[in-house]
């Protein structure tokens, strides 16, 4: 793999600046104590529009900075997004996959990355134009909020919108300069194995200019073996305030990911024996991942004196990935001959939109309007590795490019205070080239497949009063293979599987929410989904999947929300989700045999999901936050042949710590313990693993200590 020494040296000199800073105040996340959320104040902008979110028509929800922050790990998703009914985030343990994050069962399907979503990252798209997203540049130690919106939402980002997960970088501090060092570790109690994470957050402004600078370091040995991770990321952003109508944008991502080993997942034999083990074949044949992922972004906003917004984003990303893997090559296999894949990616993008009221009253709608576009080519090798080594010996070369095209508009219009409709439409066309490199095979496999469709969305909201606001929406979805489902063949050949289509949906949502009292907010949704061409995974081998239609499928659920703060420094809140996710038509048919699996669940999403919280505010600066999940049992295959078990009692995460200052520093240490009750329980399940390896265990319990360090010069 191509290795480029100009971000590994500006990390190294960034992190010795940064741990040569003197320490400083900050804002830090120990310093949120109240955990109520008041509806009525926060503003949204994932439906492409700043509205408020008491009066959105879709089930939208937020999590703050210290949900996501204060006294976590700052390693994963599960740890603040499982808090929003219908978002079930399932951790695999393994660095080298990634979390499986379901929106109301799109996603489900994803057996390594992020599938059926689209991920934005201060409004820049982390989502790729074939709808595969990617967290690379996502630390969340340096997020602010999140805003997800569950349910189908084409009409308002395209392609791989089952839902929206919005991401917001901290801002820079008010004083002229700021800076906060975090420091954690921790080991399991059992495996001995050990993990550290350690960021320097920087802020500095003068006049119309401000900006920040993150830089972290993560590295774990894993608690199976064979899974042991290393990350290094960099993340900056300036802002200049050009005059008081436009402001500019600049933001840089770089990500180091020299490490991530897969250990595989385990049959039920191998993970009652020994949950702490991997797949042989993995450890044989080195399954790993190095790679490295830049990103550049400029913005420019102009509001007028009118209240109208327009706005520009220019993107850019570049990616370098070398990926030995454990599944066999089609020829020549042997005990430690596995598959090498090499993908060098470039990507470019453009938005542009305008936000525009349709009259001169305050009641007038607004239209939001714009484009989309976003071009990728990928160079892809698949060779022959040994023992994790690549070889000379060519499997498939080829050129692959995307392009994605997608005009949007979105009209909100409000006849009275209480009453909101929305309605918007999207087209959107992807097209994808592959050109066939590689012909000792004796074929030619490039060719092209376009892709389209448009989208909808309407919805209404009536506001009676702050204790009741019920909402209903309709709306569909477009969703293509990605490029990776698209050229994985169980032969091996290169070029497209052209019995892949993409998938469409269409989606029914009624729901509410309200603050019926002080200090008590609830949400619920009720919503049916209408899937036809269902990509769903027809198996996987060593790390590969492969990929089909299925003919239908009903996603089916309802969710709740419910939080409550009794008294000042209290909040307790639950999340609950209930999905009926079944194949409505699906048979398989091999030869002469027809298989049928209508009805049958969809695998990797529990039926049943809770998440309960606690949040204090103890006396002196002290706090005491707790999370307790339960899991329902999960199918893990198509056929519902391996169930894997529920989560029994649930599994504890608690955390304790304190914030406050002494002399001129802010100090926020902390101390947590995940899994207390030292469970054992399986986190995540690979789909449809071949000969019943399906099973990724999670760790028994993990102790881990750290601290905010914060400084900041007067204002």
């Amino acid at each position: 793999m191509r290795r480029n020494a100009v971000p590994t040296l500006l990390f190294t000199l960034l992190a010795t600046a940064a741990r040569a800073q003197e320490p400083g105040r900050a804002d830090t996340a120990g310093q949120d104590t109240s955990g109520v959320t008041q509806l009525p104040e926060i503003n949204v902008t994932v439906t492409r529009s700043e509205e408020p979110l008491s009066r959105v028509p879709f089930a939208v929800g937020v999590v703050d900075r210290a949900d996501l922050q204060r006294g976590q790990p700052t390693i994963g998703l599960d740890e603040a997004l499982n808090n929003l009914p219908g978002v079930v985030v399932s951790n695999r343990y393994n660095f080298s996959l990634d979390q499986r994050i379901s929106i109301r069962g799109f996603g489900s399907r994803s057996n390594f990355g992020v599938r059926g979503l689209k991920i934005l990252l201060d409004g820049i798209p982390q989502t790729l134009p074939d709808g595969q997203s990617q967290l690379t540049n996502v630390d969340f130690a340096d997020l602010e909020r999140a805003e997800v919106l569950r349910g189908a939402s084409s009409s308002l980002y395209g392609n791989a919108s089952g839902g929206v997960i919005s991401f917001h970088t901290q801002r820079a501090a008010a004083a002229p300069f700021a800076q906060r060092i975090r420091l954690q570790g921790g080991s399991g109690d059992r495996s001995g194995d050990a993990f550290y994470k350690w960021q320097s957050w920087s802020s500095a402004r003068s006049g119309g200019l401000s900006g920040t600078l993150s830089i972290s370091q993560f590295k774990a040995d894993g608690f199976r073996q064979h899974s042991a991770a290393e990350f290094r990321q960099l993340n900056a952003g300036a802002q200049y305030a050009f005059s008081g109508s436009t402001l500019g944008s600049i933001r840089l991502g770089l990500a180091d990911n020299p490490r991530a080993e897969n250990p595989g997942a385990l049959t039920l034999a191998e993970y009652l024996a020994n949950p702490d083990s991997a797949a042989a074949n993995n450890i044989i044949r080195g399954a790993d991942k190095d790679a490295q992922q830049h990103q550049l972004a400029l913005g420019l906003r102009h509001f007028d004196a009118a209240g109208n917004e327009y706005e520009v984003s220019l993107f850019g990303l570049l990616r370098d990935l070398a990926n030995p893997l454990a599944a066999p090559p089609p020829t020549g296999p042997g005990p430690d001959i596995g598959t090498y894949v090499a993908i060098d990616r470039a990507v470019g993008g453009a938005r542009v939109s305008a936000s525009r009221r349709l009259g001169a009253s305050e009641r007038s709608p607004r239209l939001t309007a714009g484009v989309d576009l976003q071009r990728m080519r990928d160079d892809r090798e698949n060779l022959r590795s040994v023992a994790g080594a690549r070889t000379d010996s060519t499997l498939l070369d080829q050129r692959e490019r995307i392009t994605e095209l997608g005009p949007f508009g979105q009209v909100q219009w409000t006849p009275d205070e209480r009453f909101l409709l929305s309605a918007g439409a999207r087209y959107d066309w992807v097209e994808f080239d592959l050109t066939d490199r590689h012909f000792a095979d004796g074929a030619d496999n490039s060719g092209t497949r376009s892709m389209s469709a448009l989208s909808g969305n309407v919805g209404a909201s009536l506001s009676l009063d702050q204790r009741v606001v019920p909402y209903v929406n309709v709306s569909t979805s477009f969703e293509t293979p990605t490029t990776t489902e698209l050229v994985n063949q169980p032969d091996g050949t290169g070029g497209f599987n052209n019995q892949l289509e993409p998938q469409r949906a269409v989606n029914y949502e009624i729901g509410a929410r309200g603050q019926p009292a002080t200090g008590v907010t609830y949400s619920v949704a009720l919503f049916l989904g209408r899937i036809t061409d269902a990509i769903v995974q027809q198996e996987e081998v060593g790390g590969r999947a492969f990929f089909r239609n299925a003919g239908r499928a009903h996603n089916d659920g309802a969710e709740v929300g419910l939080s409550v703060s009794p008294v000042a420094g209290l909040s307790l809140h639950g999340a609950y989700t209930y999905a009926r996710y079944r194949f409505a038509d699906y048979k398989i048919v091999s030869g002469a045999e027809v298989d049928t699996l209508d009805g049958n669940r969809l695998p990797g999403v529990p039926e049943h999901f809770w998440r309960f919280g606690l949040r204090t505010g103890l006396p002196r600066g002290f706090y005491l936050d707790a999370d307790h999940t339960l899991s329902s049992s999960v199918a893990a295959d198509d056929a519902n042949t391996i169930v894997v078990d529920a989560w029994g009692a649930g599994v504890t995460n608690l955390r304790v710590g304190w914030g406050g200052e002494v002399g001129s520093l802010n100090l926020a240490p902390f101390l947590g313990l995940n899994n207390l009750w030292d469970r054992r329980y399986v986190g995540s399940v690979t789909l449809n693993g071949v000969g019943g390896r399906v099973i990724e265990p999670a760790p028994r319990r993990v102790v881990y200590v750290g601290a905010e360090i914060g400084y900041r010069t007067g204002s």
